[in-house]
């Protein structure tokens, strides 16, 4: 990892891996309780589209290594070691090189896999409207360590056997970082950039009105390429990526590539950033609507 490598990983990403969600978004602008010091109305902002922040409290803003250095207090050699350290992936995170060392204690250890049975992870699945059916044919509940602490997590498992880790404070991997091929020996194929997205498709759509399909879940943008030759080996090919720049840019490669094949399916949520935060909607939607 370089600096020209760190600075251009997406902040938005990044700040998502620690912790912290946009208060609004605005455009190209994502506003942030600033994570440098404690404040009630937000001032930090993102122009997610030159990829540099500015905090308006402090008066200063730059790049992800400016933002990483004023963070973590420390120096910038430091932090490019962080973001290198095995279970921080942010896209387009590089695996490190050999000669690189880390301490154990900088690594995710999975020490428990079981059913989901913490009531906070119950309530974030309801929260991002989740049924308990699919997210226990998909999910489990992990606890880990890192740094010494215990923690918890839902765990979306992928094909080497490492996991994606959420609950509503964190957005974390542990390693290896893979994406999770679902395969029902069919000839169509639904492509995801999250495992999130994927249980929304799941929670909303009716299989009969597509037949069979196999299901590709990314777990990261970074892996679309990789990931070309599992989509070739099938007859028809439906993106069900992010209304981001890409999200574009991938889907525009795509039907670049193979029209015929390749179906661009983001105009069911087109409104939305996502398939979960279009899922979400009609969740709300339809409590509102229940309601006397």
């Amino acid at each position: 990892m370089n600096i020209r490598q760190a600075k251009d990983l997406d902040m938005v990403d990044y700040l998502s891996s620690l912790g912290y969600k946009p208060q609004r978004i605005s455009g190209k602008n994502y506003w942030y309780y600033s994570p440098l010091r404690d404040e009630k109305t937000p001032s930090f902002k993102i122009n997610r589209s030159m990829n540099r922040w500015f905090d308006f409290s402090e008066g200063k803003g730059g790049n992800l290594v400016d933002f990483g250095v004023a963070y973590f207090k420390c120096t910038l050699p430091d932090f490019l070691q962080r973001l290198i350290a095995p279970g921080y992936h942010h896209s387009p995170v590089q695996q490190p090189a050999k000669s690189v060392t880390t301490s154990p204690e900088d690594t995710i250890k999975i020490n428990l896999v079981k059913p989901i049975e913490s009531f906070p992870l119950i309530k974030y699945l309801r929260d991002r409207r989740i049924p308990p059916k699919i997210a226990a044919e998909h999910l489990r509940e992990v606890n880990y360590s890192l740094h010494g602490k215990n923690y918890y997590a839902l765990g979306f498992r992928n094909d080497q056997g490492g996991y994606e880790l959420r609950n509503q404070y964190v957005k974390a991997s542990s390693s290896p970082k893979a994406s999770t091929f679902i395969n029902q020996e069919a000839s169509s194929l639904a492509v995801f950039e999250g495992f999130f997205d994927f249980l929304s498709y799941k929670t909303i759509t009716n299989p009969q009105n597509h037949g069979l399909t196999n299901y590709l879940i990314l777990n990261s943008a970074s892996f679309f390429d990789q990931q070309l030759p599992t989509m070739r080996q099938h007859d028809t090919v439906r993106l069900f990526l992010d209304n981001d720049n890409t999200g574009n840019k991938l889907t525009t490669a795509a039907l670049l590539l193979d029209p015929k094949r390749f179906i661009d399916e983001r105009r069911l949520y087109r409104h939305y950033n996502d398939l979960n935060a279009f899922c979400q909607h009609l969740g709300k939607s339809q409590k509102m609507q229940q309601k006397p």
